[in-house]
């Protein structure tokens, strides 16, 4: 178990993106795009009912407070708009700390998830993290070129629901 940095700061900026922890505010945000399917239909268990969201958030809460990283809530800087969400969390298969992200589709082709993937990473690491992977969808083009841009390699994959997922990892 990797021991907390409770002391770290947990906004991250880059030079276009605020990446803040979840609180309670961001909950309306995040039922809409876990709600959509052009977001979620991609991600592990699918779209999220309005109820399921509202635990996830007190889950992710909870895990920042245990752990002392976690998911953030990606906001454009200078609009304050809300993008979507990206971060580290435990893989429910036991594979370890994984890498993730989720943007509004509008968000394609602009470098937003690229931009707030290497904060995310390099927190990690930094929050001490040895091994950090990422798992995406064999047909999801856009989240491989992003996890391989920003330097993660593949080192594995496996079956879930029919579909081939690949995993890529970052080590410290």
């Amino acid at each position: 178990m990797t021991t907390p940095i409770l002391s770290a700061p947990r906004t991250l900026h880059t030079p276009r993106l605020s990446l803040l922890p979840p609180g309670p505010e961001h909950l309306p945000d995040l039922i809409r795009l876990k709600g959509d399917e052009r977001v979620f239909g991609f991600m592990l268990h699918g779209v999220r009912s309005p109820d399921r969201t509202k635990e996830e958030l007190e889950d992710d809460m909870e895990f920042w407070l245990v752990r002392g990283y976690g998911t953030w809530s990606v906001f454009e800087r200078t609009t304050g708009d809300f993008l979507g969400i990206c971060g580290l969390m435990e893989r429910p298969d036991g594979r370890g700390v994984a890498l993730r992200f989720a943007l509004w589709p509008e968000c394609r082709g602009k470098g937003y998830a690229r931009e707030a993937a290497v904060a995310a990473l390099e927190f990690g690491h930094r929050a001490g993290l040895k091994r950090i992977i990422a798992v995406a969808r064999e047909t999801n083009q856009a989240s491989r070129a992003v996890l391989s841009d920003i330097g993660m390699k593949e080192c594995g994959a496996f079956l879930h629901q029919s579909h081939r997922m690949l995993i890529f990892e970052s080590l410290a």
